[in-house]
């Protein structure tokens, strides 16, 4: 098992969905970021692939893939199903508003993992 902050992954998983998994422990909470940044922050532009690494996540939520949204605010799926309810509720209990499935604020709310580094 390779330790990343305070999770575990299985060595097994494919090497692309480690990458994307270990990217989304650093989107802090009351934040979220786009399967664009993360593919950017990869160096792909294989933004689809991102979302299927996402929805292959079976550490949800410790691995808080319901932080990653669409690049225009829009929810996007969870665990393949469209804008789910529970994506929501994990998104507002860290304090992220949802309104017409889309995050309110969401210039203020983007995380960039460009900053962050």
């Amino acid at each position: 098992m390779k330790l990343y902050k305070y999770y575990t992954l299985p060595m097994g998983m494919p090497d692309f969905c480690e990458r994307i998994w270990v990217l989304c422990i650093k989107i802090p909470k009351g934040k979220v970021s786009t399967y664009k940044e993360l593919a950017h922050a990869l160096g792909t532009r294989a933004y689809r692939a991102v979302g299927q690494a996402l929805k292959k996540n079976p550490h949800s939520p410790l691995i808080p893939c319901h932080r990653v949204v669409c690049s225009d605010g829009r929810l996007g799926g969870y665990h393949g199903r469209k804008n789910s309810a529970k994506k929501i509720a994990l998104l507002r209990r860290e304090g992220v508003m949802v309104r017409r499935e889309k995050v309110m604020d969401f210039q203020n709310r983007l995380f960039s993992f460009k900053t962050a580094a």
